[in-house]
Formats: C-alpha cells, sequence, structure tokens
C-alpha cells in the first residue's frame, strides 16, 4: 500500500506541478503555439524533481543563498508548488484507498504487452504506472494536454535554475500478481480473434492521410524505434513532399546546405525505416515473433514505396531487402540448429540433419499458420520463404561438407540432400500441403556441388576398402596362419572365406549407393573394383612369405587350394558388374587369374619337386628288383589324389590333368635316357613290369577323373614293343604311331636301346618302318596328342669305333 501511494503521490505531483506551470505561462502571456500530438506519440513527459529534506534545507540555511532574482522566483514558486501538491495529495489517497480495497478483493490478469501498432487496445485491467499516469493525463483539459511540451520544457528550465539536473530515472519494482493462465479453448479463441484482425487490417487496409507537416527527425527516428510504423512512415512521407516542394521552389543551380542536409536526413530515415522492417521480418518467423500487425504495416510500406519509385528521395530495392530479411531469418533458424562434434556423437552429422530437417518444417509451419495472413497475395509470401529455405539449407550443407570425413557422413549427406529433403519427412510434410508445390520439394544444389560429395564419397569409400582388404589379410594371419588351423571345408571343398567377406563388403557399398542414384552407383562399383585390383598381389606377397618355411607340410598344399578355391569363387561373384562396369572388372579378372594360376603352379611344382626323385630311379638296374621308389611314387599321388577332392572342380580338372600328363611323361623319359639296356631276355621281364605299374597308375588317374585318356595306350604299346622279339617289334609300331605322331627316331632308337636292340640291321629297318609310318600319319593330331614333343631323348649313335664306313649307309636322319 505504501509503495502504491508513493506512486499515486508522485503522478499526482507532476500533474500539479505541470498544471501550476502552465497557469504562470497563461498569465504572463507567454504561451507559445506549439503542435498538437497523440500524447503516447509526442514528447515524453519528464517527471518533476524529487524534494527531499537536504534539498530544503540547502534553500534555508545555505551558506550563499540566491540572491539573484531568477532564484527568489523559483524560491516563491517552489512555495505554491508545495501547497498545490500537499491538496492533490490529500484528494488522491482517499480515492487510492477505495481502489485499493478493490483490487485486493478481485482476481488479477497478467499484464498483456503494449501493442506495439496504433489503435490496438490493451487486454489487460492491470495498468503500470506508465499507464495509470497516461491516464491520468488523457483525463486532463485539453488546454493542459496542448502545453504539455511546453511545460516539459520549463519543468527541465526549472531543474537547472534549482541546480538539481536532470532527472534520474529508476526502475520501478511491480508487486507479485496470481496469474490466471488461459486454458486451451481461450489461447484458441485468442489466436482465432488475433488472425481474423489481422485478415481484417490487410484486407481493408488504406494509407491514412499524409500530415501537412512532418515531425522532426529526432521524433521520426523514436517512432521507428518504437515500431510505430505507419506513423514513422507517414511522416517520411510528409517530409519527403516537403523536400520535394523546395525543390521545385529554387532554382536548378541553388541547393542551400539546409536542404542538403535535409535530404541526407531522409536518406537516414529511410535506412533506418528499412533496417527496422528487416528486422521485423527476419524474426517474424521465429517462435516469439513480434506483432503480425506489423507484417501488414511493412508489405504496405514497401507497395506504396513501389508506387512512388520515381519521386524525388526514393529508395529503390524495398522487395529484394524484405527477401534478404527472410533469408537472414531462416539462415539464423538453422544456425541454431544443435550440432554435436565429432567427438561427442559419432552419428553428428545424422542426428543434425535430422533435427535440421525438422526445423525446417516447423519454420515454414509458423509461416504457413501464422504469416500468411499478414501479407497480400501478390507478395508469394510461402514461396519466398521455400526458396529461402533452399537457399539456406545449400549454404549450410557446404559449410557442413567442410567437416566430413567418414564414410557414413558423406552417406548421410546425400541421402539427406536426394531423398529426406523432398520426402513426406521434410518438404513433402502433410502440413505444407497445398501451399509447397511438387517441384519446390527438390532442394536445388549446383551439379558441382553435388558431384564434389559424390567424388569424395568415392574416394573416401576406395581408402576404406583398402584398409578393409588389408584387414582380411591380418586377420587371416592372425586367425589361420598363426594357429595353424587346417582351411574349413565348405559343401565339400577347402574354403577361406576370402571370397564371401570381400563381396559381402562391396555389394554393402553397391546397394547402398543404389538407394541414393545410378551415378552414384556405378561410380562405387569403379571404385571398388579399382582398389580389389591391387589386392591379389598384396595377398599373394604376405601369403608365400608366411608359407615358405612350411612348404613340405601338407598343411601348405591345403592352404594353396583353399586360396585357389576362395579367389575363383570371388572372380566368379565379380561377374555381376560386368555390365556396369566391364573395363575395370577385366583388369580384376586378369589379377585374379594371376594368383590362383601362381598358386596352382606352386602346388603343381611342388608335387613335382616331391615325385621327381622317385621317378628318376625307374628304368635302371636296381629298378627290376626293387619297388620302393614306384611305391613312393604311388603313395604321393594318392595323397595328391586326396588333397584335390577339396579343390573346386574347375581347378580340379585342369590341375589332375597337368598332373597326370606330368606322371607320364617322367616315368616315359625313363625310357630315353639309356641308364639300362635289357640282355638276356630281361626285356620280358622288363615289360611285363612296366605293364604292372602303368596300370597301376592308370586306375590312380582315373580315379581322381583325369580326362587325358590319350595318355592311358603309350604305356601299353610301349611295353609291347619292349617285350616282344626283334623281328615283331616293326609289326608294332603302327598303333604307337597313330596315337602318338610326334615319336621321332630318337625316341625310338632309346626304346629299343632298353630293349637291347642298340645296332645293326633289325634295328634300321625298324627305324625304316617308323619313317613309312611316320610319313603316312603325317601331322594329325600333333598339336592335341603332343606327348613326345615334351620328352627329350639321349643321344644314340649306331656305329662304335672300328665299324666299316659302309655302316653309314644305314643311317637315317631323325624324323
Amino acid at each position: 500500500m505504501a509503495r502504491r501511494d508513493l506512486k499515486c503521490y508522485k503522478s499526482d505531483t507532476e500533474m500539479a506541478f505541470l498544471l501550476h506551470n502552465g497557469l504562470i505561462r497563461l498569465t504572463h502571456g507567454k504561451m507559445a503555439e506549439t503542435r498538437k500530438e497523440e500524447v503516447d506519440g509526442g514528447n515524453e513527459v519528464n517527471d518533476p524533481p524529487e524534494w527531499g529534506e537536504d534539498a530544503t534545507k540547502d534553500l534555508k540555511n545555505g551558506g550563499k543563498q540566491m540572491e539573484s532574482p531568477v532564484k527568489e522566483k523559483s524560491l516563491g514558486l517552489m512555495k505554491t508548488f508545495r501547497a498545490s501538491l500537499k491538496a492533490v495529495k490529500n484528494k488522491r489517497s482517499e480515492s487510492t484507498d477505495s481502489d485499493q480495497s478493490q483490487i485486493s478483493n478481485s482476481p488479477l490478469r497478467p499484464p498483456s504487452s503494449p501493442s506495439l501498432s496504433r489503435g490496438s487496445p490493451s487486454q489487460s485491467s492491470f495498468q503500470s504506472p506508465k499507464a495509470e499516469k497516461a491516464s491520468l493525463t488523457r483525463s486532463m483539459s485539453d488546454s493542459a494536454v496542448g502545453l504539455t511540451g511546453t511545460l516539459a520544457k520549463k519543468g527541465a528550465s526549472i531543474r537547472q535554475s534549482l541546480r538539481l539536473g536532470p532527472k534520474k530515472h529508476k526502475q520501478e519494482l511491480l508487486e507479485p500478481v496470481t496469474e490466471t493462465l488461459p486454458s486451451s479453448e481461450e489461447q484458441k479463441s485468442d489466436s482465432v480473434e488475433s488472425m481474423d484482425k489481422v485478415l481484417e487490417l490487410r484486407d481493408t487496409y488504406t494509407l491514412p492521410e499524409i500530415p501537412a507537416l512532418p515531425l522532426s527527425v529526432m521524433e521520426i527516428n523514436r517512432l521507428i524505434e518504437k515500431e510505430a510504423l505507419e506513423e514513422a512512415y507517414l511522416n517520411l512521407l510528409s517530409l519527403r513532399l516537403e523536400l520535394q516542394r523546395e525543390h521545385q521552389a529554387l532554382d536548378q543551380e541553388d541547393c542551400p546546405i539546409e536542404l542538403v542536409h535535409k535530404e541526407k536526413d531522409l536518406s537516414l530515415l529511410y535506412g533506418t525505416l528499412r533496417n527496422k522492417m528487416s528486422a521485423i521480418v527476419c524474426n517474424s518467423s521465429s517462435p516469439h515473433s513480434c506483432d503480425k500487425e506489423l507484417l501488414v504495416y511493412v508489405a504496405y510500406i514497401i507497395l506504396e514505396e513501389e508506387k512512388r519509385q520515381g519521386e524525388t528521395g526514393a529508395m529503390q530495392g524495398w522487395r529484394e531487402a524484405w527477401r534478404d530479411a527472410i533469408r537472414d531469418g531462416v539462415r539464423d533458424t538453422l544456425k541454431n540448429v544443435h550440432l554435436d562434434s565429432r567427438e561427442q556423437n559419432a552419428s553428428w552429422l545424422a542426428v543434425h540433419l535430422g533435427l535440421l530437417g525438422k526445423a525446417v518444417v516447423e519454420d515454414l509451419e509458423r509461416v504457413k499458420t501464422k504469416l500468411l495472413s499478414s501479407y497480400p497475395e501478390d507478395f508469394k509470401v510461402f514461396e519466398t520463404y521455400v526458396s529461402c529455405h533452399h537457399e539456406a539449407v545449400g549454404e549450410h550443407l557446404k559449410r557442413l561438407l567442410e567437416k566430413v570425413t567418414e564414410l557414413k557422413d558423406y552417406y548421410a549427406l546425400l541421402d539427406f540432400i536426394i531423398h529426406r529433403y523432398p520426402s513426406e519427412k521434410i518438404m513433402g510434410s502433410c502440413s505444407l500441403q497445398p501451399e509447397l508445390k511438387e517441384d519446390q520439394r527438390v532442394l536445388p544444389l549446383d551439379k558441382d556441388f553435388l558431384n564434389q560429395i559424390k567424388v569424395k564419397y568415392c574416394s573416401r569409400l576406395q581408402a576404406d576398402m583398402r584398409t578393409s582388404l588389408d584387414r582380411i589379410i591380418e586377420l587371416e594371419n592372425e586367425e589361420m596362419w598363426k594357429e595353424r588351423r587346417k582351411p574349413n571345408i565348405d559343401e565339400g571343398i577347402y574354403s577361406s572365406h576370402i571370397d564371401m567377406d570381400i563381396c559381402t563388403n562391396i555389394k554393402g557399398h553397391v546397394q547402398g549407393s543404389s538407394r541414393i542414384d545410378v551415378s552414384l552407383e556405378q561410380k562405387v562399383v569403379r571404385s571398388c573394383l579399382e582398389e580389389l585390383k591391387t589386392f591379389p598381389k598384396r595377398f599373394e606377397s604376405a601369403f608365400v612369405e608366411w608359407s615358405s618355411p612350411l612348404s613340405n607340410s601338407s598343411l601348405w598344399v591345403e592352404y594353396h587350394i583353399s586360396y585357389i578355391n576362395s579367389f575363383s569363387a570371388l572372380k566368379e561373384h565379380m561377374e555381376s558388374y560386368k555390365d556396369s562396369c566391364p573395363i575395370p572388372l577385366e583388369l580384376v579378372r586378369r589379377e585374379i587369374d594371376g594368383l590362383t594360376t601362381k598358386l596352382s603352379q606352386s602346388l603343381m611344382e611342388h608335387f613335382k619337386t616331391d615325385v621327381k626323385p622317385f621317378l628318376r630311379r625307374q628304368m635302371t638296374g636296381k629298378w627290376f628288383s626293387f619297388d620302393e621308389d614306384f611305391s613312393q611314387l604311388i603313395k604321393r599321388t594318392k595323397t595328391l589324389s586326396e588333397q584335390t577332392k577339396y579343390m573346386s572342380p574347375k581347378h580340379k580338372q585342369a590341375f589332375v590333368n597337368e598332373a597326370h600328363f606330368f606322371v607320364v611323361k617322367e616315368y616315359v623319359s625313363q625310357l630315353m635316357k639309356n641308364n639300362y639296356s635289357c640282355k638276356n631276355r630281361k626285356n620280358e621281364t622288363a615289360a611285363t613290369k612296366i605293364a604292372n605299374q602303368w596300370e597301376e597308375l592308370r586306375e590312380i588317374f582315373q580315379e581322381m577323373h583325369s580326362t587325358s585318356d590319350w595318355l592311358h595306350p603309350v604305356g601299353d604299346q610301349l611295353s609291347k614293343i619292349i617285350g616282344c622279339r626283334k623281328s615283331d617289334v616293326k609289326h608294332n609300331l603302327q598303333p604307337l604311331v597313330e596315337n602318338y605322331p610326334d615319336i621321332r627316331k630318337s625316341h625310338l632308337s632309346a626304346v629299343l636301346y632298353f630293349r637291347g636292340i642298340i645296332r645293326g640291321r633289325e634295328k634300321h629297318i625298324i627305324l625304316q618302318r617308323l619313317a613309312e609310318l611316320k610319313g603316312s600319319v603325317g601331322n594329325a593330331g600333333s598339336k592335341e596328342h603332343a606327348l613326345f614333343n615334351e620328352i627329350q631323348a639321349a643321344d644314340n649313335t649306331e656305329c662304335l669305333p672300328g665299324t666299316t664306313f659302309s655302316c653309314l649307309s644305314f643311317i637315317m636322319p631323325d624324323s
């Protein structure tokens, strides 16, 4: 109660002071002509100085009292003022007590924000001290109101004469009140009423009459600062018309300095007005934006200025400034979207893009529900906001791209641009229809920017792909090589699962990119194949380095078979990308074929090295009575047969055929070395043994499913030649020549040497028969069944020292 009494006392004191001084000025006939202004739009009335005991004491007991007539006059005024103040206080205290009791017994509503536009009614029953003061002032007589500006100046003069200085404004504390919050229905009703009010204002608004005389520059500037846009603009138009009249009244060459200053002031005021309008528009779509009625004035000021573009003092680009303000507001909205750092959240970008899309939808929803009613239709407000959102989002994404380094973040960025942004989650949201057209949903980005993201995505993908492939080698080393674990058997063959790891990795990238678009999918396939192309050699280098010490173990063979199978399967899987990237795929094929060929050759060399010592001891004198070497040959061949069961069928067939050819060739080659010659009918024993051993070898390779059936007859036919009589040899040559037309005279001479036919007429008859048979058969089938071309026969001369020259007539060239 004491505080309210003090406020009332202060307000009444001020009114009494103003009236008293006004009467004094009327009495002396010094009343000046003043412009009639509205109380809320004119000069602010200054409060009177506050009187205290110290001030009174100084006036009574000061060492140097006022000696001039002005000071004596001021002292008289003070006494008169005190008497008036005391009377007003007694009168107001009675009404204050009555009002206070009424207020305490009634519920209080929270004070509503005073309207920033002219003529807006107050919605609160509670009045602040300023409002109470304004109410009291409006109740005064018209003469007192008209004297407001002059009285304020008089009050300032009195302060100066009393050496009290300007009044210091202190912030006054409001009494705590109990708020009665409106219900949701009331809020909805208020919103509808506010919307109807804005629509009515927009549809019925006309520019009021321009005042004949404008306010001062400072007063217009103050109106702009207070967002009294209509009144400020009317006075700006008045000032501009005044400037035009002054221009017309002058000669073209004359331009006084006052007119220059006025033009500058007008330009500055227009700039201030445009900045204020831009700030209002910039903040209009925020959740706590200004009064939407202000946007009506903003729109009509823009329209009015566009009509007056050719006039003196007109400013260009109002519509552009309005759009720039919208864009700046959208930019501020997007900047405020929460963004974690990579260290705070591994999914920082995906989370941020989700929040970004939500912010865009909410902002456009506010535009649709709250702002469209403030603008005329020709402003195309919603389309403008959508366009500004596109522009601001594009700029925001470019800044985000500078922070992206991970593949998943590049993917999130591409997915947001191409799919999520135009989808029903953001621009296709039901809440934005039907205002948002179908062709406005896609984010219009430069192709260069989108391609830049794709290039960085593929570059990062290729780097990650290389890391993944290197990791496959490391895992194979850690889990298999170091532990010396046997390969897994999958569907009856050895498998390392390397092919599945690689294919799964590539397939995941390709399928992910296909959800973005076809062009990215093709780029991803090419990047994966480019990186895969170098993998076989890196794997081979690592495997050879590890496996060299284990070359004599069966594990070494099993690993080779396992990797032959895996890389063959990998090659087959890669065939699915033949249509999209044929050239890169062909390069990958060559590298994989190179690796599998090397692995297969290494395995074959391992077998050859293993069995060669046992083959070399065949067809010797010890061979007749010692079977251990041949038994070892059979054992190792059977071991190979067991191992090749776990080789993929495609490689197994070629490998078995090669092993079959090698064993046959090396076994027959022992007959060509002239290491032993059968005498004393040992040829029959040798022939029997060759036939038996040959049958055993044939059974093994048949079990291995060798398709080199053309090798089977050679052993039987040679054993017949070795075991028959000398006179019958020439009759057994035809089957041998027909099956193996590449046999030469040196080969047959070596066989005859092993048979014991070293020299003599019989040998030459046999060789002559060979020449006849080769002539009749020709070279048919020599390329397909080229066995003897791979066999080197030992040099054999028929003539020995002491033979006559006549023996030379029996020598035939080797053919």
